[in-house]
């Protein structure tokens, strides 16, 4: 099976298409990358080189996929940070021209635009393209609990919260929300643990994980694709994939906070995505 993967690349480290091919890759899926934006790192490092690809740079090498005859093979387009408000017009076209080769295939879109301790870091009209453009065309939406705010309105301080918000993406036509880095504590330096929920439309299911102390981007970069693959993989089965993508990438968290790693640790730890050395559950949220 083929995933479109539109999103940030990096040449140094493990964010945007640079943590999510390699883990598609490793559960048996062809990836084909076409990258928003190529920088030298991440740019949490303080400064970076590189460039910022045009809508229609990223249209063309879209079209050019397409010109192979080669959309009826995409199973599932994958977007994550588009940059610009083009860009994501150019996704949405890419996405109507995969379902139009292939009813069958799947969107997941990863509303890439901030977190709690940052902020938000696009431009301001990242927002509204999410939630008027792309999230409406989307089976799966990954947002971590930052996000899920900007894109309701809604607060996800409680777990009954991130149900009446993933509830409100629902509403519009989306099948599983799944919503990451959530912690329920007053204090959210005095969590021990962490939790990464999937809601749909009949029911929610939680995966909680020790919380480890690791600085590395891209982990959410790296479970939207790895969650994506097993829902492909498991017959859309959003409890399996859940607990899957999870076990699979505490794995890697895990490797990656002994080494003392400032990036994942995607290739060292690699057997831990396929065959995860700890299994956590997912469990029903009454």
């Amino acid at each position: 099976m083929s995933i479109l993967s539109v999103q940030s690349s990096v040449s140094y480290g493990h964010v945007g298409n640079a943590a999510a091919v390699f883990p598609l890759q490793r559960l048996g899926f062809e990836v084909w990358p076409v990258d928003t934006v190529l920088y030298s790192n991440h740019p949490g490092y303080g400064a970076f080189e590189g460039v910022q690809r045009s809508a229609d740079e990223i249209a063309a090498l879209i079209r050019g996929i397409a010109a192979r005859g080669a959309l009826g093979e995409c199973q599932a387009v994958l977007s994550g940070y588009l940059g610009k408000r083009e860009t994501g017009m150019a996704v949405a076209e890419a996405v109507r021209m995969v379902r139009e080769a292939n009813p069958d295939s799947v969107y997941c879109c990863d509303p890439v635009m901030g977190d709690t301790a940052e902020g938000l870091y696009v431009s301001d009209d990242i927002p509204a393209l999410f939630r008027d453009h792309l999230i409406p065309m989307a089976e799966i939406v990954t947002p971590n609990a930052f996000e899920l705010t900007e894109l309701t309105g809604l607060s996800t301080a409680s777990v009954t919260q991130v149900r009446a918000a993933a509830g409100a993406l629902v509403e519009r036509g989306v099948s599983v929300v799944v919503v990451t880095s959530l912690c329920f504590c007053k204090r959210p330096e005095d969590c021990t643990t962490i939790e990464t929920m999937a809601i749909t439309r009949n029911s929610a299911w939680r995966v909680v994980t020790p919380r480890l102390d690791l600085r590395a981007k891209g982990a959410g970069d790296a479970l939207a694709a790895l969650f994506l693959g097993h829902y492909l993989l498991g017959g859309k089965d959003a409890r399996t994939a859940l607990s899957k993508a999870c076990s699979g990438l505490y794995g890697v968290i895990e490797a990656t906070v002994e080494a003392k790693g400032r990036e994942l640790h995607l290739v060292a730890a690699q057997d831990q995505m396929t065959s995860p050395s700890r299994s956590f559950p997912a469990e029903l949220v009454l």
